[in-house]
């Protein structure tokens, strides 16, 4: 059997082919039934030439396209212009309570959307609530932890003498930074702010809970056209409509960030120093201290508002969690407790799919050459797509004859887990990547059969990184609201579905046991991502970056 030595070709070879076939059928078969197909579905309904004369015409449809653009352009300049400070900071400075602000920044990161919707709602001042600017903030906080973990992670390992030389000559502090630190940069800043503006043009389950009633992203009018006026060519075309204008802008982005990088010898690890002067330790300190007061306030404020009530403060919304009545006997049609159960059974069966498929693929990937890398590509395809046009593609295949599973109750956990494969894949593959091809020829020299040698040094690497996969898959599937909200039927609403028709309302009570609601999911999340932290030692790290600028959704 032919044999080389480049790692995960040289695994390849090493196992049967028909195994490795074996290994990647499951993952296969789950991107081709559930994505591809719904997918080019999607792509034939919107071949309609009355359907795309009549979204394409339509004022309305480039006025939400107008908004959806300029917002997500607003909201990255924002968030990079927030979130550069505290790159540098976090990059060049060690500090007490670095390490656990950035856990909370990246469980920030992963909460659900109607979380981070709600938080928004508690802390801003009512004359911004339900507004532009409610919205831009929500972004802003939402995304922090891009700019931080992305730039960050260059900015610590730029090597400073240059920026020493350019002292030494006279340059002032602001031009070292603007010549000789941003140009290296600049690759970075790129990088985060093409995934800033992925994920706030896609945004869904903001918009939903924060802007005002009435407003639209092209998200949120693919939902509406699907769901609520049945237009679904109308759908459709504005789901490729957004598809196009994504690729474009990754596109630029790609190559605009190929353009600005220059080979630059970057330190081999990274070097923090304790703030030395004065100015230098009230900096940090006020840095690290806002940085703080924009996490906790908006979680804070989820907690004091589950807590009050129109006569003062109550628990009566942590008590009462049971369906809710308008009036005795008549029901409002809202139950909060089986949300919870519902949440926590669809997240199990999601996790387990995601998990089970994304080890499968993941040992497909590593042990595989070329045609690994092709299912490493196709894995990440969900992410390049908005959950609410997975969740619609999903709904108009599998909603008529001869495959009629929309009423399916295991129709929801598949499209959750089909939005969190990607993440379990990418938290495995480069571990099993960076295994020493000479463990498996030492165990071949020892008479091990290539089958045994891959089993006992290969697989056993799995264990960990999978751990980490699955709290993240968990966490997705919590969170996930854009498919689901297209997925799922009258009384099987998860716990986000709930949540936006609570905050909808009007009354004190139903608010309260609204934000009780994102209160358990933001424990639940920050708890999950914890424990991301303790099985990887790195919650997302360089490789979770390098796989969100294909552009994902905590939808």
């Amino acid at each position: 059997m032919d044999r080389r030595v480049d790692g995960a070709g040289d695994r390849v070879n090493r196992l049967p082919r028909r195994l490795t076939f074996a290994l990647a059928a499951a993952p296969l078969a789950l991107l081709a039934i559930f994505y591809l197909w719904p997918f080019l579905t999607l792509l034939g309904r919107a071949v309609d030439a009355d359907a795309i004369h009549d979204t394409l015409s339509s004022t309305r449809t480039w006025e939400v396209v107008w908004f959806t653009l300029w917002q997500a352009v607003a909201s990255t300049a924002l968030t990079l212009l927030v979130g550069l400070t505290p790159a540098y900071v976090f990059s060049r400075y060690r500090f007490p309570g670095r390490t656990l602000l950035l856990g909370l920044m990246t469980a920030m990161f992963v909460l659900p959307t109607v979380v981070m919707g709600a938080a928004i709602l508690a802390v801003v001042p009512g004359s911004i609530d339900h507004t532009v600017w409610a919205v831009l903030i929500a972004h802003v906080i939402f995304n922090l932890a891009v700019v931080v973990r992305v730039v960050g992670a260059m900015w610590e390992r730029l090597p400073r003498d240059m920026e020493a030389a350019a002292a030494t000559l006279g340059a002032s502090r602001a031009d070292v930074f603007r010549h000789v630190t941003l140009a290296q940069l600049r690759p970075a800043i790129l990088g985060a702010a093409s995934i800033v503006f992925v994920f706030t043009f896609t945004s869904y389950g903001v918009i939903r809970i924060v802007a005002a009633p009435g407003t639209r992203t092209i998200e949120v009018e693919v939902w509406r056209n699907a769901t609520q006026l049945g237009r679904l060519g109308n759908a459709a075309v504005l789901a490729l409509v957004q598809l196009a204008i994504l690729a474009a802008a990754v596109t630029w982005a790609t190559r605009r960030q190929r353009t600005a990088s220059r080979a630059i010898a970057l330190d081999d690890a990274a070097r923090r120093d304790h703030p030395r002067t004065v100015r230098q330790r009230r900096f940090v300190a006020v840095v690290a201290a806002t940085t703080a007061a924009l996490l906790i306030a908006p979680l804070a404020a989820l907690v004091w508002r589950s807590l009050r009530s129109s006569t003062g403060w109550s628990t009566s919304a942590w008590t009462h969690l049971g369906r809710l009545e308008v009036r005795p006997g008549i029901s409002l049609g809202i139950d909060p407790a089986a949300a919870i159960r519902v949440s926590l059974t669809t997240a199990a069966v999601a996790t387990m799919i995601a998990v089970v498929v994304g080890a499968l693929a993941s040992l497909a990937i590593a042990a595989s050459g070329r045609a690994g890398r092709l299912l490493d590509t196709g894995s990440t395809l969900p992410i390049a797509t908005s959950a609410v046009t997975i969740g619609f593609g999903m709904l108009i295949t599998f909603g008529t004859d001869p495959v009629d599973w929309r009423g399916s109750w295991w129709l929801v956990p598949v499209g959750q887990a089909l939005v969190a494969l990607p993440f379990v894949i990418r938290n495995c593959v480069s571990v099993l990547r960076a295994v020493d091809p000479a463990l498996t020829d030492a165990a071949a020299t020892l008479g091990a059969s290539p089958m045994r040698a891959w089993w006992e040094i290969v697989v056993p690497n799995l264990w960990r990184p999978l751990a980490g996969g699955a709290a993240l898959a968990a966490a997705i599937s919590l969170g996930e609201f854009g498919a689901t909200s297209l997925l799922s039927r009258s009384g099987n609403e998860t716990m986000p579905i709930v949540i936006e028709q609570l905050l909808g309302r009007t009354g004190s009570i139903l608010q309260a046991q609204g934000y009780v609601l994102a209160t358990m999911l933001a424990a639940i999340t920050i708890l999950l991502v914890a424990l991301v932290e303790l099985a990887t030692g790195d919650a997302f790290g360089t490789d979770r970056s390098r796989t969100n600028t294909h552009g994902t959704d905590r939808r």
